[in-house]
């Protein structure tokens, strides 16, 4: 068994899946007989509980803190005596630290991208990371031994921009919601949004980030949801606040149509829907969306999310965004039994599909062929 360094920047839901998904990565590679320390930086509120071989630990963060600097974090790698490091994320210090600790012992450096080389995101901000790869990481990329890709999608990516190193495809896990918790989630739901009763509700459950295609939602709900539907937005504001999509929604289709809440210290809504939407410009995996699947909803998603099996395993609809609007409205014209049918075929193929022990032990196999390259 091996001794494996996890690090992420954050464990806070705000940043988006790789929060969750990493602990989750973590666990299973602990429950599987690993020694697995997660190290990532915040708030002391926001860690998770250690799990018998696998021992998180939270570190501050200095000054400037949007690039996640923390030196007792960079100490603490120092410190490890794991087999292998394995960074999730890109541009942010904590890829450095990382680094230099794999160099100066050298181990193994994987890397998980998170999505951040997609072409999307790769011009997004594009100058900005640029900076960072010369001076908040610099030479990281080029030194990594491996690099996990959790879709062929991301795969295409990486060697896309030009590395060579092996990759290994290993797709997030997702966990089975327990029946107390979707009966909690359901009744925080009603009472915070007592519309979710009177008709049938879909979901959209991400960030309020333009790269989620939020407004064009909106749009397109306007033009192609029934009346007696509800769209439910919820989500962690990024690039658009709560109010600003209130207001978007409004003038677009007056009241009663949409709802929109922050999702900070909320349970996911999944629980009260009958539909999952996400049109997202790119997802590297799309944690919400194999979440939805594993609570029995449909989802109606974008081609540039690595979720086409739901064509063939009649849970929903991946097309490319110019066919959207035409897959929405054949959703929404599908009756309840018929939605409920693909949402049970959803949960019984996701839920076999993607148990979180087969990334564990696909990344562990690979980990050691890393290692036992480096010691020849």
């Amino acid at each position: 068994m091996a001794k494996i360094c996890q690090v992420v920047p954050s464990l806070h839901p705000r940043h988006g899946g790789p929060s969750r998904s990493v602990y989750q990565l973590a666990l299973a590679q602990a429950r599987a007989g690993h020694a697995v320390e997660l190290l990532t930086t915040g708030a002391k509120s926001e860690l998770p509980a250690s799990n018998g071989s696998l021992q998180v630990r939270i570190f501050p963060r200095d000054w400037p803190h949007k690039i996640v600097k923390s030196g007792a974090l960079n100490a603490s790698l120092r410190r490890s005596d794991a087999e292998v490091i394995h960074h999730h994320s890109l541009w942010l210090r904590t890829l450095h630290y990382a680094h230099r600790a794999a160099a100066r012992g050298g181990r193994p450096l994987v890397i998980s991208p998170r999505g951040m080389m997609s072409r999307w995101s790769w011009r997004h901000h594009r100058f900005r990371k640029h900076l960072a790869r010369v001076l908040i990481h610099p030479g990281a990329l080029g030194a990594a031994a491996g690099w996990h890709a959790t879709s062929t999608e991301e795969e295409a990516d990486i060697r896309a921009h030009g590395f060579t190193q092996p990759i290994c495809v290993a797709p997030n896990g997702v966990t089975e919601p327990l029946p107390g918790q979707i009966a909690s989630a359901r009744d925080h739901w009603l009472e915070a949004c007592p519309e979710v009763a009177q008709g049938p509700v879909a979901i959209f459950y991400s960030r309020f980030h333009r790269k989620k295609r939020v407004l064009d939602l909106i749009d397109a709900w306007v033009t192609h949801g029934p009346r007696e539907w509800l769209l439910l937005l919820v989500g962690i504001p990024e690039d658009y606040s709560v109010e600003v999509l209130e207001e978007y929604s409004l003038r677009a289709s007056g009241p009663g149509r949409v709802k929109v809440f922050s999702g900070e210290g909320r349970p996911a809504p999944y629980a009260v829907g009958s539909l999952f939407l996400l049109p997202s410009h790119n997802e590297n995996f799309g944690l919400s969306i194999a979440e939805a699947l594993a609570h029995g909803l449909p989802v109606v998603v974008t081609d540039s999310t690595p979720w086409a099996a739901v064509n063939q395993n009649g849970a929903g609809w991946c097309v490319p965004w110019e066919d959207y609007p035409a897959a929405l409205r054949a959703a929404l014209a599908e009756g309840p039994a018929e939605l409920a049918a693909r949402g049970a075929r959803a949960r019984a193929w996701v839920l076999q599909e993607y148990a979180w022990a087969k990334p564990a032990r696909a990344l562990a196999q690979f980990y050691a062929q890393l290692t036992a390259a480096a010691a020849r």
